[in-house]
């Protein structure tokens, strides 16, 4: 069990630890898919979208918008349809309903009375703006893809973060449910970890990609490590 009282910050991930981006995935892509005479099983379309970004993200930096573009591209290419200038933005323009997990908002507002709260993600500014609506807590930093000009797991992206939070690496704890994109890289670092593994009692491979690591403590939701850290108000 890591020592939650040596730490000054928590820096998260948010899509897909904080905001329950799966469904808000496999609500833009079933359909769309649909209408063009494609049906593939939530893991399935999971496992294509996981590995479509990755490749996307490998290249050049663009923003996360345009990422998400040639994403529905991509599916569009492999199943052999063209798909419409609408269906094209519907993953970035569906980002701002995308949903906290049930347990997300409380663990945070748990966590802010007692640590700083930075978040480190792959997205644009403006799109992670209609998020921060909905998490209900002030960040005292937001790390984008969009200002580090790069895409985790990218160490640019934890570089920047630890540069702004201007803390020695021993009192920073990453918090993420994808070992590919955030455990991997903030262990490299010296960073310690939270995996937060939602999919637990779930088969297959999600859309944070497979990857394997050990991260000094692995939770199945917020909620539990709010109250790992913070015993006294649970």
């Amino acid at each position: 069990m890591i020592n939650f009282n040596q730490y000054k910050a928590l820096t998260f991930d948010c899509y897909g630890t904080l905001i329950d981006w799966e469904n808000g995935i496999l609500g833009v892509l079933k359909p769309l898919l649909l209408t063009h005479n494609t049906n593939f099983d939530d893991d399935q379309i999971l496992e294509l979208f996981a590995e479509f970004e990755a490749e996307v993200e490998k290249g050049e930096y663009i923003k996360y918008r345009e990422v998400l573009q040639i994403v529905v591209q991509k599916f569009g290419e492999r199943f052999s349809f063209k798909p419409t200038a609408e269906e094209l933005n519907s993953l970035a323009d569906s980002i701002q309903y995308w949903l906290p997990f049930p347990d997300t908002v409380e663990a945070l507002k748990t966590l802010k009375q007692k640590f700083k709260l930075v978040i480190i993600s792959n997205v644009d500014d403006d799109l992670f703006a209609f998020s921060a609506k909905h998490l209900e807590v002030k960040f005292d930093q937001i790390i984008t893809a969009e200002q580090a000009k790069s895409y985790k797991p990218s160490l640019n992206n934890f570089r920047l973060a630890i540069d702004r939070i201007d803390l020695p690496l021993e009192q920073i704890l990453h918090v993420a449910a994808s070992v590919y994109h955030d455990i991997v890289t903030a262990k490299s670092l010296g960073l310690s970890t939270v995996w937060v593994n939602r999919r637990a009692d779930q088969q297959g491979v999600n859309s944070t990609g497979a990857a394997i690591s050990q991260p000094d403590l692995e939770v199945p939701d917020l909620k539990t490590l709010a109250a790992l850290s913070s015993p006294k108000q649970y």
